[in-house]
């Protein structure tokens, strides 16, 4: 993902009215989404918002009539309190609701954020659960993806926050404003020349922060990568052992230290900015204060009116300072919330629009004529490969790296679409099934299977989680089967041992963990099953015990078998031979020894690699 630039040529109204038509459909998404997320909520921070920006202007109103009042009855010589007591009432009324509407404003806005929080996270983590597995294999997501959930909640609450100061400072202002104009009108002429300048400014700096953070985005990554070299379990000793330390930590203090820097120019830029406006409002609104004074000698005002212009044009000054850096703050972090709405609409290029469901529930698996291109590339990754596999056959894909194996159960699995051609499971179209259901037909041991930090009981429940995760008898029976209960049953706790050390106090060697992936697949009621280097891991020993019961396990089940090790694939009931992309060779073992081609010849060398060893 890019920032969007305006096309060549194009004038500089022209790309200011683009962003400004960009930020203002930001903001209008960021509000429909809030309002979406609790209109009781919302509505109750509007009311309370509005009802307390007024009593500023109120309570002002309440002082003049006091003051003027008590001038009154001075200047009569009269002591009759009772005239004053309407207008002391009244003030603290206004006071006793303005306590009440702030406490009741936070309140509201605390739970509000809550939620907002609660509906922004969940919406990051299912869309991203719905993309293509492309996407995640694209560095130009990940930063799109590392834009989003950027502390993403948090702008948008300070985005509510600054919408709600905006509305609430400006309210005051207007109130404020319309009473000192009264007094005197010339205050009108005089703010626009004084605040418009300040405004154009404070949203500039806003525009360049982020930006800057955009820009960042890449070697926010890297930073958090050294950070996870460093502090992972999994690369903790092998960066111990390297000496690694030093280097990581200065290319991140390099990295931080360039943005720190880049910070401290938009901070000094913000303070001339800031203190320059500061200082100009002041000498305005005291050189009318002073005119305010010179008219009150001259009887042209009342003392009332003095008092209620020195402390409402105080409270005005500040409000126009607050208001202004309020509208900047949140066109800032509605950039920000942008970047969501960016994320929120990516939309998968693989679409779920099948409705068509076999007949029959069988594995049969066929591919015709099926070519594919990985996003990006130009070189063909499979092509032109055509092969049938039986309901119930074990068929084992052998290769060396790159051949299309791996690439090839992607495709079944429909991770990505075949650029060329078809696959068929059980004789439909596999883009013609929805994909709730070719995924609940399918069981896989990948290669980079998961290593769940849960209990061993879920570990193995979550190859089925809505019919195992309650039951343990079912997962025991299945650890039974994968004959792996032994090695439960010597853990800890059991079943219920929390394994992994980020939670728990207990881990597994590569091996064990891939015993349990290998569980969790058996696990899976499905027709097909998918078996990515599954004995990678594991000794002799363990290996014999799997593939010892290897056909009571299957359970008639169609089975691809992907493996560097012969001694596994010599199990299949037939072999496919891949070699850059192209199914060259295929029949049993024997048949393929005897037509000694690229099979035998791969053979050959894996059984010189062990007899030198």
């Amino acid at each position: 993902m890019t920032t969007p630039v305006s096309p060549d040529g194009a004038s500089p109204d022209r790309s200011l009215k683009t962003t400004a038509l960009n930020l203002l459909t930001s903001i209008r998404w960021a509000l429909r989404l809030t309002w979406s997320t609790s209109p009781l909520l919302v509505s109750g921070v509007v009311i309370s918002t509005c009802g307390r920006a007024l009593i500023p202007a109120g309570l002002a109103l309440t002082a003049r009539g006091l003051i003027n009042g008590l001038v009154g009855l001075l200047n009569r010589g009269s002591d009759d309190f009772s005239v004053l007591i309407p207008w002391l009432l009244l003030g603290f009324g206004l006071a006793a609701v303005q306590a009440m509407s702030d406490v009741t404003s936070r309140y509201l806005i605390q739970r509000l954020n809550d939620d907002l929080h609660l509906k922004i996270t969940a919406d990051i983590l299912t869309h991203a659960a719905g993309l293509d597995i492309a996407f995640f294999e694209d560095h130009r997501f990940h930063d799109a993806m590392e834009r989003a959930r950027q502390d993403t909640a948090k702008h948008f609450s300070q985005f509510l926050i600054s919408i709600i100061a905006v509305v609430n400072n400006a309210l005051q202002l207007g109130s404020l404003l319309a009473i000192l104009i009264v007094i005197e009108p010339f205050i009108a002429a005089i703010l626009a020349p004084v605040a418009l300048p300040y405004l154009f400014f404070q949203v500039q700096l806003a525009k360049r922060r982020h930006l800057k953070e955009q820009a960042r985005t890449t070697g926010r990554r890297w930073a958090s990568y050294f950070v996870r070299l460093l502090t992972s379990p999994q690369s903790a000793a092998e960066v111990r052992l390297l000496d690694l330390a030093p280097l990581l930590i200065d290319r991140y203090r390099t990295l931080v230290t360039e943005f720190r820097d880049q910070d401290r120019k938009l901070h000094w830029r913000g303070f001339l900015e800031s203190s320059s406006f500061a200082l100009l409002a002041a000498v305005v609104f005291y050189l009318i204060f002073g005119w305010v004074v010179y008219r009150a000698l001259k009887a042209g005002l009342t003392i009332g009116d003095v008092t209620i212009y020195a402390g409402a044009s105080s409270v005005l000054r500040s409000n126009l300072a607050n208001v202004i850096q309020s509208m900047s703050s949140a066109v800032e972090h509605a950039l920000f919330v942008s970047n969501l709405k960016e994320f929120l609409n990516i939309r998968p290029w693989i679409q779920d629009t099948g409705s068509t469901v076999p007949v029959s529930r069988q594995g049969g698996i066929e591919f015709t004529h099926v070519s594919f291109y990985y996003p990006g590339s130009s070189q063909l990754t499979l092509s032109d490969v055509s092969f049938r596999i039986e309901p119930g056959e074990t068929v084992a894909l052998v290769g060396e790296n790159g051949a299309g194996k791996t690439t090839l159960v992607k495709l079944i699995a429909r991770l990505y679409d075949p650029d060329n051609g078809c696959i068929t499971l059980d004789g439909v179209d596999i883009r013609e099934l929805p994909v709730s259901y070719l995924y609940s037909q399918l069981a896989c041991v990948l290669q980079g299977f998961g290593r769940y930090e849960a209990t061993a009981a879920d570990n193995i429940a979550y190859g089925d989680w809505r019919r195992l995760l309650h039951d343990q008898d079912q997962v025991k029976e299945i650890a039974r089967e994968a004959n792996i209960q032994e090695m439960i049953e010597d853990m800890p706790q059991a079943y219920e041992t929390m394994l992994g050390k980020m939670f728990g106090k207990y881990d597994l060697s590569a091996g064990q963990w891939q015993q349990l992936a290998v569980a969790r697949a058996f696990a899976r009621d499905a027709c097909v099953l998918i078996l990515d280097e599954p004995t990678a891991s594991l000794d002799a020993r363990a290996e014999h015990a799997i593939f010892s019961r290897f056909r009571e396990l299957l359970k008639g089940r169609t089975t691809i078998l992907i493996s560097h090790r012969f001694s596994t694939v010599s199990i299949a009931d037939r072999i496919l031979v891949l070699d850059q992309g192209r199914l060259i060779e295929q029949g049993t073992h024997q048949e393929l020894m005897t037509l000694n081609g690229h099979y035998a010849t791969l053979y050959k060398l894996h059984e010189r690699q062990i007899y030198s060893r």
